[in-house]
Order: C-alpha cells, then sequence, then structure tokens
C-alpha cells in the first residue's frame, strides 16, 4: 500500500453509523401498544372498504329507491336512506375510495417534493438555503382554506384541483420538517466519508441522508394524510370538493343537514365516518412518533 493509499485510509472512516429506518421495529411496536393498534386496524378496515367497496355495497351509490326516502337504519338499510331514498350505507362505502385516494395521492406527492426540497436546501445550505426557506414561509402565512377557495375558485372544484390545494399546502410544512432534520445530520461522518469518497449529491441526498430523515418524514406524513382528509371533507361540505353525483361525505353531511329531523342517521353516518378515519390516522401517527422516538429514530 503506498503512502497515498494509507493517508487515504485513514481519512475515510471504515464503517460509519448512520441511522436507519427499521420497518419491521416499527410494526412491532404499533401491534404492540393498544391505541396505536386500534388506529392501525381502522385505517386497514377503511382502505380495505375503499378497496371492495363496490363489492359489498347493496345499491349503486346513486341509486334512488322508490317510496324509501327517510327509511331508519334496518335490515334491509343499514345506515338508513337520505331524503331522496338513497341508501346511505352504500354511499358511506363508495364515498371511502374518494376520501382515502384524493388526500393519499396529494399528500404522496407533498411528500415526495417537500423531502426532496428539504434534502437539497438543508445539504447545500447557503443562499439557497435562505432564499428557498422564506418563499415556504410565506406560503404558511397564508392561510390554508383561503388559500384553497382561491385555487378552486381558479381551477374549479375537481379531484385535480383539490390534488393541487392540498400539495401547496402541504409541501413546505414537509420541506421544513426535512430540512430540519438534515441540518441535523449533514456533518455527521458517514456525510463527511461520502464526500471524501467523491460521491455525487444526488447520492448523498438520497443513499445517505434520505434514510435518516425517514423517520420524521413517516410521521409527518401520517399527520399530513389525516389532515388532507380533513380538508377535502370541509371542501366537501361547502360545495368546493367532488362534485355531485359522487358521494363526497363532506357534501353528505351538508346535505343531510336540512333534514336533520326527518332523516338524522343520513348527517351521523357519514360525519361519524369522516370522525373515526380522522382518530384512526392520528392514533397511528401518534404511535408511530411513539414507537421511532423509543427506538432513537427521532429526536
Amino acid at each position: 500500500m503506498t503512502t497515498v493509499e494509507r493517508r487515504t485510509s485513514a481519512l475515510v472512516p471504515a464503517a460509519p453509523e448512520r441511522q436507519t429506518f427499521s420497518l419491521r421495529l416499527v410494526v412491532r411496536g404499533l401491534v404492540g401498544r393498544p391505541l396505536p393498534l386500534v388506529g392501525t386496524l381502522v385505517v386497514l378496515l377503511f382502505l380495505i372498504i375503499a378497496i371492495i367497496g363496490p363489492l359489498i355495497a347493496p345499491y349503486p351509490f346513486d341509486a334512488i329507491i322508490r317510496g324509501a326516502a327517510r327509511q331508519p337504519p334496518s335490515a334491509d338499510y343499514l345506515f338508513g336512506t337520505d331524503h331522496l331514498g338513497r341508501d346511505v350505507f352504500s354511499r358511506v362505502v363508495y364515498g371511502a375510495r374518494e376520501i382515502i385516494a384524493i388526500p393519499l395521492i396529494a399528500t404522496s406527492l407533498s411528500v415526495i417534493l417537500g423531502a426532496s426540497i428539504g434534502l437539497t436546501i438543508g445539504y447545500v445550505g447557503g443562499w439557497l438555503d435562505e432564499v428557498v426557506a422564506r418563499l415556504l414561509d410565506s406560503l404558511l402565512a397564508i392561510p390554508a382554506l383561503v388559500l384553497a377557495l382561491v385555487m378552486l375558485g381558479t381551477l374549479g372544484p375537481s379531484p385535480f384541483g383539490i390534488v393541487i390545494v392540498i400539495v401547496l399546502l402541504y409541501t413546505p410544512i414537509v420541506a421544513r420538517v426535512v430540512r430540519s432534520a438534515t441540518l441535523s445530520l449533514r456533518s455527521a461522518g458517514y456525510i463527511e466519508a461520502a464526500k471524501l469518497r467523491g460521491e455525487s449529491t444526488l447520492y448523498i441526498l438520497f443513499r445517505e441522508l434520505l434514510p435518516g430523515v425517514l423517520p420524521a418524514l413517516a410521521v409527518e406524513a401520517a399527520l399530513r394524510f389525516s389532515y388532507a382528509i380533513f380538508l377535502q371533507a370541509s371542501l366537501g361540505f361547502l360545495g368546493l370538493g367532488v362534485q355531485p353525483p359522487s358521494p363526497d361525505w363532506g357534501r353528505m353531511v351538508n346535505e343531510a343537514r336540512g333534514f336533520y329531523t326527518q332523516a338524522p342517521w343520513a348527517l351521523w353516518f357519514p360525519s361519524g365516518a369522516i370522525a373515526l378515519l380522522v382518530i384512526g390516522v392520528n392514533l397511528l401517527s401518534d404511535g408511530l412518533r411513539r414507537v421511532l422516538r423509543r427506538e432513537g429514530q427521532l429526536s
């Protein structure tokens, strides 16, 4: 071995320590705690309903059953019928697909974009960090509902518009979380070792830094998902969500308000489904945070 090789070997650590994300430990921690387990089961239940909804719904979501308006819950109509004679159970089951799919797609895009931005500005630093961080702060200064109303007023109420709104709202938040985690990791020994090996910036960002910020990113993604569900339901309630005849849960709640005294079940079940799903995701997010903190993967 030459003198130069010996010096290089001395500078590059042989086995640098790095933070890792163990899915097995996370699953074990969630299953071993009562409330996170309940949240996980609730989320899985709604995912299954969203996937197989058309197979278990007794009626099409827009079918008007003649002579069955405002029927109470029974063996024939599990959740009763609304003021038009539509089966509430079928509409709730069909609506699960949109109330989960749209926030899931939008949250995934927000996490991908936010993680990319946060990793880049946190690692590069300097003027780029200052400029982009101030731009993100300016977006966060706008109230979420105001931005949603402006964007949907411009784009029109549609699934695409809702996705754009959620991405614009949550990308800056995710980026700030990832940036903060990146700032605490960019001077770690294994990052310096990767630089000395001559690794590219993209390699360092996504092969060295990303595994270290995954715990914080996973918690933030679960939290953003629950907020996105509630935001979509709120927009549906205001008439800016998915348009009829789609069975949007928020719109179902709004439509049932005027007939609460005649058919209160038409309001109870969609609003209860929204609350149950949001609570389930929040319990899952809180359990994920506790598990990762216990495992030393989250500060």
